[in-house]
């Protein structure tokens, strides 16, 4: 069976891998598939599941990788992520990693595809299909939950200097899921900068402070709605952003908002 990555590269199924993951979200789905006790290498940043992650070792962060320390856990297959790993240190580990899986979602839907290809390529197939059945499940719930009228949202993941989502990420997708669109920015990175302004202000229903990578409080929101006069909310980072096993939980969470259950 050949099983293609992210970037197109052809990988075998192997049972015996040994894993070292540089991806929070899919450490955490790794687990939910049943391979903990292949994974030899962690990000300080996977930290969940808790109690199955806390014996592996970790090897840095999703950037500042120990480079040395992963080539001593002798892994067969790091698994990277396009928008959280850096092309260098990929590189400079693919010299003695023999396979490198890369993973790329979009989109909510794009988890069915990285949990089968996971499943397919270490042997975890039946547990992948299970993870599949739930999503589905929880995305029709979502798609049958009545939706308010679509607003404009300016989701923030950073401050000093403040910095956003754009339209083709997974986060903003997570948020069309429930009639949510971001604000065109003239930054066209990704994750773009931005200054407040009027104009600004004026294209926006609201204001989504993230839980992370910067952990915005209700000291930020009050701040920021009184300075704007639009109103900010509060978000759960890992929810709106976590793809893999925390993306049902995500689908969950959108739907509580949607329902009005959810937000400040």
């Amino acid at each position: 069976m050949i099983l293609n990555d992210a970037v197109g590269t052809a990988h075998q199924p192997d049972p015996h891998a040994r894993i070292v993951s540089l991806v929070p979200s899919i450490t955490e789905l790794l687990c939910e598939l049943g391979l903990a006790a292949q994974l030899v290498g962690r990000t300080g940043f996977c930290i969940h599941p808790a109690a199955l992650v806390a014996p592996i070792p970790k090897v840095g962060g999703t950037k500042d990788v120990n480079i040395d320390k992963i080539r001593r856990l002798a892994p067969t297959h790091l698994v990277v992520n396009i928008d959280e790993n850096e092309r260098p240190t990929v590189a400079a580990l693919a010299e003695f990693v023999p396979h490198i899986v890369v993973t790329h979602p979009l989109a909510p839907r794009d988890n069915l595809d990285l949990a089968r290809l996971l499943g397919a390529l270490f042997c975890a197939d039946a547990r992948a299909h299970a993870w599949c059945a739930q999503f589905e499940a929880e995305y029709a719930l979502l798609a049958a939950t009545a939706k308010g009228p679509p607003q404009t949202m300016l989701y923030c993941i950073w401050q000093d200097p403040w910095m956003s989502v754009s339209p083709d990420t997974y986060i903003a997708r997570m948020m069309a899921e429930i009639g949510w669109s971001v604000p065109p920015l003239s930054d066209p990175a990704r994750y773009p900068r931005f200054a407040w302004s009027d104009a600004l202000v004026g294209q926006i229903d609201g204001v989504l402070l993230s839980s992370e990578p910067y952990r915005f409080t209700e000291v930020h929101a009050d701040a920021l709605e009184r300075q704007i006069g639009k109103p900010v909310h509060l978000i759960d980072g890992e929810m709106m952003s976590w793809y893999g096993s925390r993306a049902v939980a995500g689908l969950r969470y959108l739907r509580q908002i949607a329902e009005g259950k959810l937000l400040r």
